[in-house]
């Protein structure tokens, strides 16, 4: 595809973590070391739950393609990021910047959707567990996880073919440490780029719907769980839930502050940290927190650990 504005601008400069060499060297140790941390812990849960028979139900088939959007989020981005920093450069080029855009918005929506579908199966395993095996079947669960795929798929050619093919011409300089589709808008020389506006805002319209969704999912499955009669049941459904009710508000709440902060408070330095906060903690965290009370899966991480070093 040929886009209009390649002849104007051939790269982009991206925002650097540090001005000095110490630091810069400094920002690319941390980053490898939550990098590593991110691919080890979503590594073992892809693992775990691909060689152990008794994983293989629809709760941990949706926490693998978690851990894959995880992946592949934190690897969009954070690769690129510690290159600059080592290389002490902040170059990326067109081509670059469009393909980080594209699959940054891909492996977001995705993972906001399978968020949203983990929701809907809490709910059927709590609050209708007589139709668990027959609403959620191996078919169903494969046309769920395909629909959230197809939905970030379809929702980053949206935004890029949007964003890349309008003029830009008001500099080079993004100020985000990767490329993010509000700060190009910057760079546009082009009252057109209200059409990205209206884009922007349908997704929002979409990921407020899903919000609801997973709202009204969670006081179902609370209202359930509080008129169990044992206590036990209610530490197990707990257990389920937890681990995926904090995921959630950990993406959803870092994303909001994120993009729906106010312009007084905001600054290329407040910025960066909050993108780092939702776009690379919660790949990195989220195996920690599914694991921590789940001790289903905590053994299975242990046995696939115990045979790999042995």
């Amino acid at each position: 595809m040929q886009m209009s504005n390649r002849s104007t601008i051939t790269e982009f400069l991206l925002l650097a973590f540090a001005d000095t060499r110490e630091l810069q060297l400094l920002h690319f140790a941390l980053l490898l070391g939550i990098y590593l941390a991110a691919l080890l812990g979503n590594g073992l849960i892809l693992s775990a739950v691909a060689c152990h028979h008794h994983l293989h139900t629809p709760m941990y088939f949706f926490l693998l393609n978690l851990a894959l959007l995880d992946v592949g989020s934190i690897s969009t981005t954070l690769p690129k990021a510690m290159a600059n920093a080592l290389w002490d450069t902040r170059a990326i080029s067109y081509q670059g910047c469009a393909a980080q855009v594209f699959f940054f918005l891909f492996f977001i929506a995705a993972e906001y959707s399978i968020l949203t579908v983990m929701a809907y199966d809490r709910y059927i395993a709590i609050c209708k567990p007589l139709h668990y095996g027959s609403v959620l079947g191996s078919r169903a669960c494969a046309q769920m996880a395909a629909a959230a795929w197809g939905s970030g798929f379809l929702n980053a050619v949206l935004h890029t073919a949007t964003t890349f093919s309008l003029p830009l011409c008001h500099d080079n300089a993004v100020d985000q440490f990767f490329c993010e589709i509000p700060h190009i808008l910057k760079l546009s020389c082009s009252d057109s780029y209200l059409r990205e506006v209206g884009a922007v805002l349908f997704s929002i319209a979409l990921a407020f719907g899903c919000f609801v969704f997973i709202v009204l999912s969670y006081v179902q499955i609370f209202r359930a769980v509080l008129r169990m009669p044992s206590e036990q049941g209610r530490h197990k459904a707990f257990s389920t839930c937890l681990p995926h009710l904090a995921v959630i508000s950990l993406f959803v709440s870092t994303g909001i502050f994120s993009y729906l902060k106010p312009p007084s408070i905001s600054s290329p330095s407040l910025d960066l940290v909050v993108s780092f906060l939702y776009l690379v903690v919660p790949p990195a965290v989220n195996p920690l927190i599914y694991s921590m009370r789940n001790q289903e899966l905590k053994n299975a991480v242990r046995k696939t650990v115990s045979i790999h070093v042995s």
